[in-house]
């Protein structure tokens, strides 16, 4: 099982974030590796649905804001292509093989660890960052885009899938930075409208000096707090950073706000963890 040590529950507590080094076999990296190369070779995404995903503002509101595609892609797995690579969404609801990784016991121990007491599962993308292709990630908040009241009820999960290093575009975070709420929000516009979505609030000038670098070895799970503030290079290096990363949320006395890009439906309701 991979229940949290005080020490470490208390680290992430403080932080933000928490690296869990180990936490998955190199055989289950492959396993992943392996399937998800089935799933591309399988894919057929027509050119006007090949939408960019972003988290800077202008690039976000031009590239998703203004496509069904984007805003109708959370109970489907569906692709988002960078400058020159693609993501995967909603791996967790409709692939099996990483419908066991989200819901291992070895998951589920560790959000009992950290008290969930009735988590669900809001998102799933598969991250390539091809080398010399994968972009930056600007600084950002990820209940920004997963808001919830009360705040402080979405929880990352990132897993290596590959050695994420300085060179290959590891996460940086600002340690700390989860206790001063979320400074920004995107939001959906009213139905109809173009774009699809907007920003509520502006996304403040971070001092770059205050992110530290977070290199980890495949197999390694960084824990991300929803508000923590953290972000990574564009790879230039030779090799791939690729990552399998999902959402939960603590769904005991929490209002999944009505604005968010991203909502469950009546099909796919956001699944229970604990199963």
């Amino acid at each position: 099982m991979a229940y949290l040590r005080p020490s470490q529950l208390q680290k992430f507590q403080e932080d933000g974030f928490l690296v869990l080094e180990g936490f998955w076999s190199a055989d289950e990296c492959v396993a992943m590796q392996r399937r998800i190369g089935e799933i591309v070779a399988e894919m057929d995404v027509p050119l006007h649905c090949r939408t960019e995903f972003s988290t800077q503002e202008e690039e976000q509101l031009r590239a998703q804001g203004s496509t069904d595609y984007f805003l109708s892609s959370g109970d489907k797995i569906r692709f988002f292509f960078e400058k020159g690579v693609f993501d995967e969404k909603a791996l967790h609801a409709h692939d099996p093989v990483f419908r066991c990784v989200t819901h291992s016991p070895k998951v589920q121990a560790l959000a009992r660890s950290l008290g969930l007491q009735m988590p669900v599962v809001v998102q799933s993308m598969y991250i390539f960052k091809q080398p010399h292709l994968g972009g930056e990630v600007s600084p950002h908040q990820d209940a920004s885009f997963l808001y919830t009241e009360p705040l402080g009820r979405v929880l990352g999960v990132w897993i290596a899938l590959e050695d994420a290093t300085l060179e290959n575009g590891c996460l940086w975070f600002i340690p700390g930075s989860h206790t001063g709420g979320v400074s920004r929000r995107m939001v959906r516009a009213p139905a109809g409208s173009a774009p699809g979505t907007s920003f509520l609030g502006t996304e403040p000038a971070r001092d770059n000096s205050l992110f530290v670098p977070t290199p980890v070895r495949r197999g390694a799970l960084i824990l991300i707090h929803g508000e923590v503030v953290h972000k990574s290079e564009q790879n230039l290096s030779d090799c791939s950073r690729q990552a399998y990363t999902f959402h939960l949320m603590e769904a005991a006395g929490t209002v999944w706000s009505p604005d968010n890009w991203l909502q469950p439906t009546a099909e796919l309701p956001f699944p229970p963890l604990y199963t």
